[in-house]
């Protein structure tokens, strides 16, 4: 059954991994999805391909979120485009692990540009054209709630910082029916994080079911939060992480 008939949807970084899972889990539930990418276009592509195999209105827009104009533009790009904008999901991120004396300055900037800053401007943009009833939800990280090793320091700042915006935005948004929400992944199975990596033994021994999530596991809370069983749901974290922070 289609519950999000009539909707439009934003999701950022949605080429790929748990945007593009994303983006077509919300199309399956009957919105009209707008998504964004950087460079991989015969990907956009294909993803585009599934939205619109689900009948839904697909549109892949070129935009960098460590770009502050890309940001809040691709809000105002799905807006006029899709004629409306209900939901806003902020998936686009970078993971950069390393020792805290060799991380260099534009690294810093990077990460902060594209997990936070690009954050708060996009949902910025999404609160002057969301609707009574809009929701914003923003994709953290488990290393918010817990870091099991040294290496993670400026990640882990990045995703914690969503934290206090998701609540920021709850409070100041709540007013106009608009939800805010944060999904907290843990180790997903994923291009970037792959379940057969060099390293994904050790994340699956962190988490209490004692492997990697999906890509479509973290999409279904996704769609919960953006449905209208979610209504009521606002300055929340999800960990969809296995038991990872247990």
């Amino acid at each position: 059954m289609s519950t999000m008939n009539g909707t439009a949807v934003l999701v950022t970084g949605g080429s790929r991994g748990i945007g593009a899972a994303t983006a077509v889990r919300l199309a399956r539930e009957g919105a009209d999805v707008a998504f964004t990418y950087v460079k991989d276009e015969a990907r956009a592509k294909e993803v585009a391909a599934r939205i619109e195999a689900t009948g839904q209105k697909a549109l892949p827009l070129r935009a960098d979120a460590a770009d502050a104009g890309d940001a809040a533009g691709a809000v105002e790009w799905a807006a006029d485009a899709l004629g409306r904008l209900d939901v806003l999901v902020n998936n686009a991120g970078v993971g950069v692990l390393g020792p805290l004396d060799a991380l260099p300055l534009a690294e810093v900037d990077r990460v902060l540009a594209v997990n936070v800053r690009a954050v708060f401007l996009a949902s910025q943009a999404a609160a002057g054209r969301l609707p009574e009833g809009g929701r914003i939800i923003t994709i953290g990280s488990c290393m918010a709630q817990r870091v099991p090793g040294p290496g993670g320091v400026l990640y882990a700042l990045s995703k914690t910082a969503l934290i206090g915006l998701t609540k920021g935005l709850a409070r100041e948004l709540g007013g106009r029916g608009i939800t805010a929400n944060l999904v907290h992944p843990g180790p997903i199975d994923t291009d970037m994080n792959p379940a057969d990596g060099p390293y994904a033994e050790g994340q699956a021994t962190l988490t209490a079911l004692g492997r990697f999530g999906t890509a479509e596991e973290v999409a279904s809370t996704v769609a919960f939060l953006a449905g209208p069983e979610g209504r009521y749901v606002t300055g929340a974290e999800f960990a969809v992480d296995g038991g990872y922070a247990a």
